[in-house]
């Protein structure tokens, strides 16, 4: 089931209108929700990528549902460098800090492969940004979305310096879900969060390759 971030990246797609005629690709699909709506919104095609073979099946139905093409790949999303350069790139991936071994996280979370970004949130934050300019052509844009508790001025700073121009689209509070209640105890405890915070920022980064 979709969560807020993949609506959040949903609702700023719709208010940009980068979509349109867009040659568009979605990684970490999950769902699919957001590369269905980005060819709802007038993409003249629609590439999506996630690493489950579950997702992969879950997006091609949800796609057909819905009465849109969508290509849904299996496979890691550095299999899109081989389609690359494309007109706009969307990503939800995993970015939830994760203690490890040791902290068991219950199934209510979802397969964990979907949210487990590593101790700093970033195992696959770090290389997507730094392959964003290679993902895109010129002019092109990519609408990320991830937690404040995995550094989105990092995320900034790569994009930056990899020569992207870069901004915040879309900020959102939100409460926990599953799996930050979860990991609550242990990121009270490693200072990422307050004494009995329960509520995420979440937002929308912007990189433009001029």
């Amino acid at each position: 089931m979709p969560q807020h971030d993949s609506y959040l990246l949903v609702r700023t797609l719709q208010l940009t209108g980068l979509a349109h005629r867009a040659r568009a690709l979605d990684l970490c699909t999950g769902s699919g929700v957001v590369a269905v709506a980005a060819a709802e919104f007038g993409a003249d095609s629609v590439m999506a990528y996630d690493i489950c073979p579950r997702a992969v099946r879950c997006a091609r139905t949800n796609a057909r549902t819905a009465g849109v093409e969508v290509s849904v790949r299996q496979g890691s999303w550095r299999g899109a460098l081989d389609c690359a350069p494309f007109d706009l790139v969307t990503a939800n991936p995993p970015y939830v800090p994760s203690p490890g071994i040791g902290h068991p996280i219950p199934a209510a979370g979802g397969p964990e492969r979907s949210w487990n970004g590593g101790v700093n949130g970033r195992v696959v934050l770090d290389p997507l940004c730094q392959s964003a300019t290679s993902l895109l052509r010129r002019g092109g844009t990519m609408l990320l979305v991830q937690s404040a508790l995995a550094d989105p001025l990092r995320s900034v700073g790569i994009l930056r310096e990899s020569g992207l121009a870069v901004q915040i689209a879309a900020v959102r509070s939100i409460p926990f879900g599953p799996v930050l209640w979860a990991c609550s105890g242990w990121l009270e405890e490693t200072g990422r969060i307050g004494r009995g915070c329960r509520t995420e920022q979440i937002l929308v980064i912007r990189a433009d390759k001029l």
